[in-house]
């Protein structure tokens, strides 16, 4: 049993790669892939999202403004109203990202803090994104008081210290396909480091396919490669390791 605890079920090709939203669905039970987690980055993308994943029971939603989506329309009181929607399980994705859109670091840190401080008053937990951002990041976590609603920091790729601060604040860290690549070899050592009750694991899929699919469009079916080769880096079951996430998924999402 395993869980996408990360994917953009709105953004996977439906022409070429797969037959309906059905059809990924499918592909991922047949993996034994039991629960997904489809996540906003725009208000404006939120309603299709939903529409798309409403019949079925074991995709779960966020709803949020990605740092890199930032300039996008927003409103205050529409991301308030969809937050609240039954599907919603979490708040984000959110967070900063300096290494794409330096020249937005203030309305990234804003549109930050203004989901931080919706996660606390709904006590749903957040998605962090965060890259080249890891003080503002942490500050705004714990200015926001984020230790009351929890989290998780999303396809992580920072260090261990990072890492350790993280958890201290309560949250969660998640492992994408990343760590299977050849040259993510910090964050295969992270991953060594770091306890299995406070690991995740996903695919971000449509992106950052794992070897050995690479060059074609992940998927959630593809989680359980991330998860084999989380078993192998900590020499343990891959049935562990997806006992396990499975758990800390329904822990953090499902509470």
């Amino acid at each position: 049993m395993f869980v996408d605890s990360h994917c953009h079920l709105d953004k996977l090709d439906y022409t070429e790669c797969h037959l309906g939203i059905e059809d990924v669905i499918k592909k991922a039970q047949d993996a034994k892939v039991t629960q997904l987690l489809s996540v906003g980055v725009t208000l404006d993308s939120f309603p299709k999202m939903i529409e798309m994943i409403a019949p079925f029971e074991q995709v779960h939603a966020s709803c949020g403004v990605h740092p890199l989506d930032v300039e996008s329309d927003f409103a205050l009181d529409v991301l308030h109203e969809y937050a609240r929607h039954e599907k919603v399980v979490a708040i984000g994705e959110t967070g900063l990202d300096y290494h794409y859109k330096p020249e937005t670091a203030d309305l990234q840190k804003l549109r930050f803090a203004q989901q931080v401080e919706l996660a606390v008053e709904l006590n749903k937990p957040l998605i962090i994104h965060t890259r080249n951002a890891r003080e503002d990041t942490l500050a705004i976590l714990k200015e926001g008081n984020a230790h009351q609603c929890g989290g998780v920091i999303h396809c992580f790729t920072e260090d261990l210290s990072f890492a350790i601060k993280a958890m201290e604040l309560g949250f969660y860290i998640s492992i994408s396909g990343i760590v299977t690549f050849k040259q993510a070899t910090e964050l295969k050592e992270v991953v060594k480091s770091l306890p299995i009750d406070r690991l995740l694991i996903e695919t971000d899929s449509p992106y950052l396919a794992p070897i050995p699919h690479r060059g074609k469009e992940n998927q959630p079916a593809y989680v359980v490669e991330v998860a084999a080769y989380i078993a192998q880096l900590k020499g343990v079951s891959l049935s562990k390791i997806g006992q396990e996430t499975s758990k800390n998924f329904s822990d953090l999402f499902l509470r």
